[in-house]
């Protein structure tokens, strides 16, 4: 663990924190172009990127979707929470339904919380007919997202004052 810690704070300094941000913002830019938004020479940035992937810190790059525009426009947040009844089986079917975009195993009065993307209220009902016998929900269709993509940075990482 400490020497996580000291890998964590080696590799995110002020430079680190900066190629992160970079990274977040566009991760297809080229390292020569990353280079010169940090101040770094291509090589340099090259390193230090390999270094956060190999250290765990960057975990992927992927695409940004506009879900509308590939047919599931109805987006929702689902809570679910055990009925009693075989509760475990509802873990398995959410990790292979495709409408699933998001599956976060939670603590409190809920022990699901997904976030699923559909073509239309129909599909949502069909959903919610492969979970109802296992699992109590709460839905909230989401109307639109102010902030719906965030880099993380720096401050994120500062403790709160007290």
């Amino acid at each position: 663990m400490t020497q996580l810690i000291e890998t964590r704070e080696k590799l995110l300094d002020e430079t680190g924190w900066r190629i992160l941000h970079a990274l977040q913002e566009d991760a297809r830019m080229s390292y020569a172009e990353l280079g010169r938004r940090v101040g770094l020479t291509a090589p340099a940035v090259q390193e230090r990127v390999k270094r956060l992937e190999e250290a765990g810190i960057v975990k992927g790059y992927h695409a940004e979707i506009d879900l509308k525009r590939v047919g599931a426009p109805v987006s929702a947040f689902i809570r679910l929470s055990d009925t009693g009844k075989n509760f475990d089986r509802v873990g398995e079917i959410l990790k292979v339904m495709p409408y699933v975009l998001e599956m976060h195993h939670v603590l409190g009065e809920d022990c699901y919380v997904v976030k699923v993307a559909v073509p239309s209220v129909a599909a949502l009902d069909t959903f919610f007919r492969r979970v109802k016998p296992y699992a109590h929900t709460t839905t909230s269709i989401i109307v639109h997202s102010p902030v719906d993509h965030r880099t993380i940075c720096a401050d994120i990482a500062d403790e709160p004052e007290m």
